[in-house]
Parts: structure tokens; sequence; C-alpha cells
């Protein structure tokens, strides 16, 4: 009994909502819509087959008027804060609606009228379009306000789940025991044979790991400290494999990448692929090639890798679960705002991403 209520709410939400529903969202309101024109007077005032002319005429231009609104003027406008612009424009729109409805009773169906009624009713039409038009107009950006709402509200839920499971599978996958056992083995073969190359090993680990414990639960962190994440981590992979090289190209100097924030561990899982990815079994050289830089409010993350020609490479569907995990999270954080190509060759495997910041 209790649930009953949550779920009639719920129900009602997805039906503003939910794709599966727009097409019979608009069917209702055209019908709503239609019944209201239907039960108005002016129509009645013109005879025969063109009262229903009429009726069908006033329907289409109020109806043409409710969708630039709900599919021009709300988002483009409204949504983005231009309240000015949007209510100017509103207001142009309805005058120019009921003008036009007006100027179409005059010069065409003017003949067409019936005699005993008589011409006052012609205010008493517009004011009936008025009191008709702002009501319906209203209540469609209502709807689409919480359209926003209800989406965005969901967007935001399901960003924070994910993102604890994605910290989950961080601490389960990322900072396994496996690594840890490894570098601490390579820790106590350099204190015999080469103490200072040690000492650096456990600087950087201490600061890999202070970042994962630390920095990583934060909801934005600094460009440049996701950069010193990736230089300790490519580091310490570094030392664990002989033939091992990488680069990592940006500018941490630059005032722009210096102010820039972006969410934690964005670019972890492209770079451990690589890593992984770069592994050849053969003991020839390998590399990873980061190249990072932010132009015009766009962040630019490029990560190539060389590859072993035997290795078989997820493609460019995203597979894997680590790279569907990704994907998801960017569509959450930017919607449509962000580009990510992955490219599978021969020799490299390479990911491109732009995102705003």
């Amino acid at each position: 009994m209790n649930g009953t209520p949550k779920f009639k709410e719920t129900l009602v939400m997805d039906f503003l909502v939910e794709d599966r529903f727009r097409f019979r969202r608009h069917v209702l309101f055209l019908i709503f819509f239609f019944l209201m024109m239907y039960s108005a007077r002016f129509w009645h005032w013109y005879s025969g087959i063109y009262q229903y002319y009429v009726l069908f005429f006033v329907y289409c231009v109020l109806i043409g008027m409710v969708y630039i609104n709900i599919y021009i003027l709300v988002p483009r406008f409204f949504f983005k804060t231009k309240y000015v612009t949007y209510l100017v424009l509103l207001i142009i729109m309805g005058v120019a609606g009921l003008n036009m409805i007006g100027y179409s009773f005059k010069f065409f169906f003017e003949d067409f009228r019936v005699e005993n009624i008589k011409k006052e009713g012609d205010r008493g039409s517009i004011y009936e379009g008025i009191l008709m038009c702002v009501p319906i107009i209203l209540t469609t950006t209502t709807v689409k306000l919480l359209q926003k709402w209800i989406s965005d509200t969901k967007r935001i839920t399901e960003l924070k789940n994910l993102t604890l499971q994605m910290e989950l599978n961080e601490l389960r996958n990322q900072i396994n025991p496996h690594f840890l056992f490894n570098m601490l083995n390579n820790v106590k073969a350099l204190t015999r044979t080469d103490p200072e190359k040690a000492s650096v090993v456990i600087v950087k680990l201490s600061e890999f790991l202070r970042y994962q414990l630390y920095e990583n639960g934060e909801e934005k962190t600094l460009l440049v400290s996701e950069i010193d994440f990736l230089s300790n981590f490519l580091n310490l992979e570094k030392i664990r494999r002989d033939n091992f090289q990488f680069t990592i190209s940006a500018d941490t100097g630059d005032r722009t990448v210096k102010s820039t924030f972006i969410p934690p561990n964005l670019f972890t899982t492209f770079v451990e692929n690589a890593v992984k990815h770069s592994v050849d079994i053969s003991s020839q050289a390998s590399y990873v090639k980061i190249e990072i830089r932010v132009e015009n409010k766009t962040l630019y993350f490029t990560c190539t890798n060389s590859m072993n020609p035997g290795m078989t490479v997820p493609n460019a569907n995203y597979g894997g679960l680590g790279l569907a995990n990704i994907k998801r999270r960017l569509e959450l954080l930017y919607g449509n705002a962000f580009e990510l190509d992955i490219i599978s060759g021969e020799k490299e495997y390479t990911v491109n991403l732009k995102t705003p910041v």
C-alpha cells in the first residue's frame, strides 16, 4: 500500500520524460488542445463547412506557436537564462499569430460569416484567443521545465551511482595487491643494488597512493594533479618493465592548464589500457605517448601506445567493461558535448578525447 503513491509518481515522471512515451504525450496533448478549441465559440460564427475550415486553421496556427515555443524558444533562450529575449520573442510570436488569425478571418472567411453575428464579436474573438493561448503557452513552458528538471535529476543520480561503482572498481583493480606486491619487490631489490633509485620509487609510490586515497574522492581535481598522477603511474610502470618508454606532452606551466579542473581519473582507464596493450611478449621496445592541451575552453587528450601484433585489442565500439564505463561516465558528465575516437591500427592504438572545460 505504501508503495502505490510512489509507483504512480514514478509512472507520471516517466511519462513526462521518457522517449518511449513521446508519441503518446504528443497525441494526448493534441487531442486535449483540439477539445479546448472545439468548445470555443468563434468557429460557430461561420456557415456550413467553412466553420470547420476556420476551426482547423486556428488550431494549426496555435499548435504551431506552441511547438515553436517548446522546441525553439524555451531550449535556445529560456534554458540559457536569456529571459528578456525569450519574453520579447514570445510576445512577438503571440502578436504575429493572433494578427495572422485576425487578418485571415477578415480577408478569407468574412464572406462565410453568419450575418446575424454582430461585428463587435471580432474583439471578443481576439480576447478569447488570448485567453486560450496564454495558459497553453505557460503550461507547455512549465512542462518543458519540469522535463528538464526530472532529466537532470536522473542524470545526477545515475552519475553518482556510476562514480561510486567506478571508485570501488578502482580500489579493487587499480590499487590491487598484485601491483603493490610487484612494486614492493622491486623496491626490495633496488635497496641492495641502487638505494637512491629505491628512494625515488618509494616517493613516487607514496604520491601515487596519496592521489588515489584523497584527491580521487573529490568531485573535481586540477588537471595538473591528474597529469602528475599519470606521470607517477607511468614512471612506476617503467621501473617494473624493461624496454618501456613514455612521454607526456603538456604545458603544465600554462595559466589555462594550471587553472583547469576536471573530474578525477578521467584519463586513467585509457592510460591503463595503453600500458596493458603496449606489452610486447618478444621483449621489443614498447611505448606510451600522451598529449594534453587546453584551447578555447576545450580539453584535448590523446593517448597512443605501441601494440603487440599478436595481441587482440577491443575495437572502436568501446569493448571491455572499463571503456564502457568511462564512455557512460562521459555521457553523464558532458551529454553530447564530448568526442571520443578510438583507432586500432596494426602497430599503434590511439585514443582521442575532446571535452569542454
